[in-house]
């Protein structure tokens, strides 16, 4: 790793890449004239010099630039000129500092073109002039060109970018309304419902005839109760977000639930119940729950067990025999419902018939 990263410091001026170092090398080696056969000392130290400024041509376009002009002055030699161009342009795109640089390239190369063939005349003056200047404007114009180029590409990511996160912006907006609409449909419709079932088990329990049916609409009446005050509290996270679930059932609230189930389930729990987190507690109670329906559904008058285990894992298991009378066959949510729950809480759960026909729910939280 230290190595990779000294690597990349030391190619920062190429943006860590390999490659375009050795591009720019190349393009030192042969735009700057090193090679050139029979050239003096001097000319050959410049020309070394020239190729140093092209090296780094990307992180000092202006140096480069300046260095590029020299040979075309004293040796009328243009390429390294013509790289030192399409570098600025392409870095620094219409800047009025680009129209300069490339003011001074063009009218150096004109001027000493000109000093080195004195005498012409006019026509071959102009034509040599032209010739010069379009030499000099093709690397310009493709520098320019791929600099505006670049800066499209670049506006047109921002504008894609900006256009998924207003999506994303959109679509949790209208997230948050079809949950709020889904509370106020919940609301309006079982919240009414189980208001007039409480209401009407109450009465039931005051006029009641013997003591047997007053206790079951006591029964029906506290379930009722409790069910309004869940289903509140899941509206209520429903229109404002999972920010407050001190309301929500927990871990201690599984033997009141047997107890209100009714004699027929057993319960086996440790005295001292372990601490966990509130989703282990949520999904281990809300499992139970379902299990109790499930059996009261399709294992009607079946005996149920119910057994919580304290251990390096949290284990519910929950288990019906055959009932006396098969009922229908529900969707299937149930269970899929307590999977979901189990697997959010970081969980496992086992579901499967027995072998004297009854069926068995087990799920292993972590505390």
């Amino acid at each position: 790793m230290r190595e990779l990263l000294d690597r990349e410091h030391l190619l920062s001026w190429w943006d860590g890449k390999v490659h375009r170092l050795l591009i720019d090398l190349a393009v030192a080696l042969t735009f700057s004239g090193v090679f050139r056969l029979q050239a003096a000392p001097w000319e050959f130290l410049l020309y070394s010099a020239v190729g140093v400024a092209l090296l780094v041509r990307r992180r000092f376009p202006l140096v480069t630039a300046a260095a590029s002009i020299v040979p075309v002055a004293l040796l009328l030699q243009p390429a390294a000129s013509w790289v030192a161009l399409y570098t600025y342009a392409r870095r620094h795109g219409g800047a009025p500092s680009t129209w300069i640089v490339g003011i001074a390239i063009i009218a150096t190369g004109v001027t000493a073109n000109l000093i080195r063939y004195p005498g012409q005349q006019l026509f071959p003056t102009l034509l040599s002039i032209g010739v010069n200047s379009a030499l000099y404007t093709v690397p310009a114009m493709l520098g320019l060109w791929l600099h505006q180029r670049q800066a499209l590409v670049t506006s047109t990511r921002e504008r894609i970018e900006r256009a998924e996160r207003e999506r994303a912006l959109l679509t949790g907006r209208a997230v948050t309304e079809e949950r709020r609409r889904i509370a106020r449909e919940l609301h309006d419709v079982i919240a009414h419902r189980a208001s007039v079932m409480s209401l009407q088990a109450g009465a039931l329990t005051l006029h009641a005839k013997d003591e047997g049916t007053a206790q079951t609409a006591e029964i029906i009446r506290e379930n009722s109760a409790k069910a309004l005050t869940e289903l509140r509290g899941m509206l209520r996270v429903l229109r404002e977000g999972p920010s407050d679930l001190s309301e929500a059932p927990a871990l201690a609230d599984i033997a009141e639930l047997v107890r209100e189930t009714g004699s027929g389930v057993r319960l086996s729990m440790p005295d001292e119940l372990p601490t966990t987190s509130g989703s282990t507690g949520r999904a281990a109670y809300r499992v139970v729950q379902e299990a109790l329906t499930n059996a009261a559904q399709h294992a009607p008058g079946a005996s149920v067990s119910v057994v919580v285990e304290d251990g390096d894992e949290l284990r519910v298991t929950v288990t019906n025999g055959p009932g006396a009378q098969a009922s229908t066959a529900g969707p299937g949510y149930g269970l899929l419902g307590m999977r979901e729950r189990v697997a959010l809480a970081g969980g496992s759960l086992e579901v499967g018939p027995t072998a004297d026909g009854g069926f068995r729910v087990a799920a292993a939280l972590p505390r």
